[in-house]
């Protein structure tokens, strides 16, 4: 595995929502997880609001993401950062991979792509035709890359069979998630990242950056997300409910149950803060010692 792990001892984590909308009861439990997470290590626990899609942003999201969140109990350390804060810092590091070779301008369309069933995995097509302009991709090469996650089975992939070289910076000029997280998770000195299985092969991407660009590797754990009867995720984009800040007791016993925490203990007049201070300690004691599925009914990778 390339890059070095962080160790418990200097702990840092956070939690990283997109201000496309409000809340809603999945990216509650990710935020949950995490500050539980960040919390039983003795460690801090830091907000990001990744703030720059602009075409997928709503007006007044951040504000209310920030107000849900100290609704329910959970708050941050130090102040809040924006990811639009970090776009100097994005540009260096394209700069650093193009002066490396290491990225180029790609002029393939979507359309294109998948149409010539390339949709999949990017076969290169502008990796030597010198254009000055369009997307940057980065290039990658055909060694295995190994992720060891705390919670799931080891992740094994080789770039170029999938996805192949992958977008930095879009046509568009907006900054690629890929690239804007690893930079930003650097500069906070994240050492653990907490987040949902959804997007856990993405991680060797994210640790091939972290490779060329020098950077430290965090200590990833994915856990499994809030689905439907059918599979699919809980998400904006599948019509999930805003949360109720007025409801946040009933919040967070729905999320502390959905990992397996023994919320019948919890006295119904008890704080939210009150809650979370009882589930740092249920979190270690029953979930970090026991090795117990995460959530009841999902993706059951156990965790420990």
């Amino acid at each position: 595995m390339i890059g070095t792990i962080a160790t418990a001892r200097d702990y840092v984590g956070r939690f990283a929502p997109s201000p496309t909308g409000r809340l809603h009861l999945g990216s509650l439990l990710g935020a949950v997880v995490s500050f539980l997470d960040a919390r039983c290590h003795g460690g801090r626990w830091l907000v990001r609001i990744e703030d720059i899609d602009p075409p997928r942003e709503v007006a007044g999201a951040a504000h209310d993401i920030l107000t849900s969140l100290s609704a329910h109990g959970l708050i941050w350390d130090g102040e809040v950062q924006f990811q639009r804060h970090s776009l100097d810092q994005h540009e260096a590091a394209i700069r650093q991979l193009i002066d490396g070779g290491h990225a180029y301008y790609c002029q393939c369309s979507r359309k294109r792509l998948i149409a010539d069933g390339h949709q999949h995995c990017y076969p290169g097509l502008c990796r030597d035709a010198g254009h000055t302009e369009g997307a940057l991709r980065v290039r990658v090469d055909n060694m295995p890359i190994q992720i060891q996650d705390r919670w799931q089975a080891p992740l094994n992939q080789v770039l170029s069979e999938s996805p192949g070289d992958f977008i930095i910076r879009r046509r568009d000029n907006l900054i690629a998630y890929q690239l804007a997280v690893v930079i930003d998770d650097a500069t906070s000195g994240i050492t653990d990242v907490v987040r949902g299985v959804d997007i856990y092969d993405s991680t060797p991407r994210q640790a091939w950056l972290q490779q060329l660009l020098g950077l430290p590797q965090p200590r990833y754990a994915h856990f499994p997300v809030i689905v439907d009867e059918l599979g699919v995720k809980l998400s904006k984009q599948t019509g999930a409910a805003e949360l109720e800040n007025a409801n946040a007791l009933g919040n967070l016993r729905a999320v502390l149950a959905m990992i397996g925490l023994p919320t019948a203990e919890l006295p119904r007049s008890a704080l939210p803060e009150q809650v979370l201070k009882w589930a740092v300690t249920q979190y270690h004691d029953q979930l970090l010692k026991s090795r117990a599925n995460f959530i009841s009914g999902a993706n059951h990778a156990p965790i420990g």
